[in-house]
């Protein structure tokens, strides 16, 4: 039985220790993270991101303070990843955020030459302040590159929390299948299936189960409008549409797990395939499995992608091709390295990757499978286990 989910607070230093140690030779003074995924990466604290600058500082000697506004001081007093917390009263008010974050920087010793994630504070939601190296008067060295290279490779415990994601986002979809019939509307359905999947995840895990997600609280399974010939168009939007036979249905399902996702997707016919339907979704079917063939450790990502184009070409369905094979996921539902023909990155054991090819006929619909599949010592694990086949897809009419 689970009695526990959370990434520890030792994995969250371990992790901060690798980090320094990877930027220790390039003569910076510390670390200054703003992005929401590496704060969580490296301290365990999720937030919103709003107006009001967040900031992680390391200093070399591995101390960790974390700059807050106010409103979220209990909150961050609460990590036990946190070695000390500052704060400010509210952004634009006085003294300015931008004081604490100078103040916290002077304190863990940083100047000279400074790591960071981007050069200040992002400009979001109504946010105006000064960058990070007029704000230190340091040369600020962007580093994001060794995050993302150090977060492509999951822990086992981050592994485990993609597994739990994998269960619930699998509930989900089964609901989602079983309550989709026509004259229904997309949206109807979705919420059904959502809210009965999250509340059998809590009954289930509830007591330690945390989705610290600012995006979604459970588990979730709709159609985000690909119904029907808009089933065609890779990132369409709900729309509250009706189901009518002879739809092609592209699904998604995924639970945030103390932040972490998968990816289920999976293409559905309503009422008996047309053999337009049926040659198109074989094409898909068959296309993810050379992507599944192709990912192994030591190939390129841009393996993957070729293999998976070279069969686009060799078919002709090139008028159908809409973007790469997949990417990577974790603390994000899109993570860097890309199975893309323009990635080189070695495919290494650990790695967790979405594999998605598409294909997308305006007059008819769209096709794309995403399973999300694990990098092993000799292959893959496919996690993702819902039904890949036609017969098993085909809502009754």
């Amino acid at each position: 039985m689970l009695t526990s989910l959370a990434i520890t607070p030792e994995e969250h230093r371990a992790r901060c220790t690798v980090l320094l140690e990877k930027i220790a030779a390039d003569g910076l003074s510390g670390i200054v993270l703003f992005d929401p995924c590496y704060v969580l990466y490296y301290a365990g604290f999720a937030f919103v991101p709003t107006e009001r600058p967040i900031a992680l500082v390391l200093n070399t000697d591995g101390e960790r303070a974390l700059v807050v506004p106010r409103l979220e001081v209990e909150h961050a007093e609460s990590k036990a990843t946190l070695d000390r917390v500052e704060h400010y009263l509210e952004y634009p008010g006085e003294p300015r955020a931008e004081e604490a974050i100078s103040a916290t920087l002077k304190a863990l010793g940083l100047s000279g030459k400074i790591g960071a994630d981007q050069d200040g504070y992002p400009w979001i939601l109504g946010y105006r302040g000064p960058t990070l190296s007029e704000l230190s008067g340091a040369s600020v060295v962007r580093i994001a590159d060794r995050i993302e290279e150090q977060m492509a490779i999951k822990s086992e415990a981050e592994i485990a929390l993609i597994r739990e994601s994998v269960r619930w986002g699998n509930l989900a979809h089964t609901l989602l299948q079983r309550y989709t019939r026509p004259g229904l509307t997309e949206t109807e359905v979705s919420m059904r299936a959502t809210n009965e999947a999250t509340f059998a995840m809590l009954d289930a895990i509830g007591p330690i189960y945390s989705a610290q997600s600012f995006v979604s609280d459970g588990a979730s399974a709709g159609y985000r409008g690909q119904i029907g010939r808009s089933s065609a168009i890779p990132h369409a939007l709900a729309g509250n549409i009706a189901f009518r036979a002879g739809d092609v249905l592209v699904t998604g399902a995924s639970t945030p797990v103390w932040g972490y996702l998968s990816e289920l997707e999976r293409t559905m016919v309503i009422g008996d395939p047309s053999p337009d339907q049926e040659r198109m979704f074989g094409h898909m079917k068959a296309l993810q499995e050379v992507a599944f063939d192709a990912i192994r450790p030591g190939a390129a990502c841009s393996d993957v992608d070729r293999a998976v184009r070279s069969y686009f070409a060799h078919h002709d369905l090139f008028a159908h091709w809409r973007h790469h094979t997949g990417h990577a996921i974790g603390l994000r539902y899109h993570e860097g390295p890309f199975l893309d023909s323009g990635d080189s990155t070695e495919i290494r054991p650990g790695m967790v990757f979405t594999v998605e090819p598409g294909l997308y006929a305006p007059d008819l619909g769209g096709f794309r499978h995403s399973d999300t599949v694990l990098v092993t010592d000799d292959g893959i694990e496919i996690l993702t286990y819902y039904p890949r086949d036609l017969a098993s897809l085909v809502i009754p009419v």
